[in-house]
């Protein structure tokens, strides 16, 4: 691919608080969507935290599991933090919750930069909109749920933003 093309790809960051559990199943989900659609030379996605609590560290156990008992199971990922950068390079930037997008909102350096700020929910009139965080609880039904509900709403994000 030439660097014409890969200029042109649509920049997409998954964002939640620690990049351990919930925006790493929905990058996952995300690339996994793309590679089915054949539409690899025109999205990126990536995921980052907005706090620097688990930087370096791969994705919880039961996120990893959740995706493997659901087919996907070539991903690999190390969390790392949102950066100011990150505003001016991607075209979306999805947080999973209110908390999310609030903390995205205050961290936006000003309102010319590239990146449109959204709950990744908004995508799923169906159902809640917020993807709640599992990292608390015992034992992996949550993530299962997040999973769900990031396959639902990325599927409504690409085929409205892949004509």
């Amino acid at each position: 691919m030439s660097s014409v093309e890969t200029l042109k790809k649509k920049k997409v960051l998954m964002i939640c608080l620690g990049n351990i559990c919930r925006s790493p199943i929905a990058e996952a989900v995300f690339q996994n969507e793309v590679n089915k659609r054949g539409l690899q030379d025109y999205w990126k996605v990536e995921s980052a935290a907005i706090i620097g609590f688990h930087v370096g560290k791969k994705p919880d156990n039961r996120a990893l599991d959740t995706l493997m008992k659901n087919g996907i199971t070539d991903y690999s990922h190390k969390a790392r933090q949102i950066e100011l950068s990150d505003f001016y390079i991607y075209d979306w930037i999805f947080g999973m919750d209110q908390e999310n997008i609030k903390d995205l909102i205050n961290r936006r350096p000003n309102l010319d930069c590239r990146a449109k700020v959204e709950l990744l929910g908004s995508y799923n009139p169906s159902e809640t909109i917020i993807i709640r965080d599992p990292y608390y609880d015992s034992g992996s039904a949550g993530f299962q749920k997040a999973y769900d509900q990031c396959v639902t709403c990325i599927t409504a994000f690409l085929d409205k933003h892949s004509n």
